[in-house]
């Protein structure tokens, strides 16, 4: 895959501990909602063990004309670059990649199942489904421990409100450590929500993403559900 330097434009806070990152999308290159690239620091001022190259799902669209990316700000040499860099920072990247792509039956619904920063990939597929106009039925339901922790919760509340087609399930899991209010599903995704909000659907296709405990734990419960495994496309996001 031919690779390309770009610079980053800006940054922002989009939850506690978790920021997105803006860059220039050079003209020629082109990706498929739900795919990854691959970012490399150029001579970092400094380094660590885990290197200077991280795999990232592109979270902006594809009718868009930056790429943006969001992560958890562990303490990493990467990411400490990343958090304090200027707009003008240049980077390498290497893409598109990945299959964690929309099927192409637009009569079936999907169903995205995530937590945490795996939202990144469907952020990208919901929102140019909006921009299409597309008239898939998209399901998303995201797993957080609270509000605060939630990235981009007021752009998916907003797009849920905006189109017919898109229904956004949030749920957290420990309200109680909360500031804010919510009205809204509590606990972690177990077969009874799962009912409660897609019974009707017919023939879904389930798309998972997120820490390996959660895909493995969603995996499992969907299985048990007796969903084909034929119909199930999971993506684990490790060490982010």
């Amino acid at each position: 895959m031919p690779g390309h330097r770009i610079k980053l434009t800006k940054s922002e806070e989009v939850a506690e501990r978790t920021m997105a990152f803006h860059f220039t999308r050079p003209a020629a290159f082109d990706f498929q909602a739900g795919q990854t690239m691959d970012i490399t620091l150029i001579d970092p001022p400094e380094t660590d063990a885990e290197g200077n190259v991280r795999t990232f799902s592109i979270a902006s669209s594809p009718f868009e004309d930056q790429l943006m990316i969001a992560t958890r700000m562990r303490d990493t040499g990467f990411k400490r670059i990343l958090r304090n860099a200027c707009p003008g920072l240049e980077v390498d990247i290497v893409g598109p990649d990945g299959s964690l792509t929309l099927h192409k039956d637009a009569k079936r619904p999907a169903v995205f199942l995530t937590g945490g920063i795996g939202i990144t990939p469907f952020l990208s597929i919901v929102r140019q489904a909006a921009h299409d106009k597309s008239k898939r039925e998209i399901y998303l339901i995201d797993s957080n421990r609270r509000p605060e922790d939630t990235p981009f919760l007021d752009l998916l509340k907003d797009l849920d409100a905006e189109c017919s087609h898109f229904h956004f399930i949030a749920t957290m899991t420990k309200m109680q450590t909360s500031h804010q209010s919510w009205i809204g599903e509590t606990g972690l995704v177990d077969a009874a929500m799962l009912s409660r909000h897609l019974s009707h659907t017919v023939r879904p296709v389930y798309y998972i993403a997120g820490p390996p405990q959660m895909v493995t734990a969603m995996r499992k419960l969907l299985l048990t559900a007796q969903v084909d495994e034929q119909d199930l496309r999971s993506e684990e996001f490790s060490g982010y």
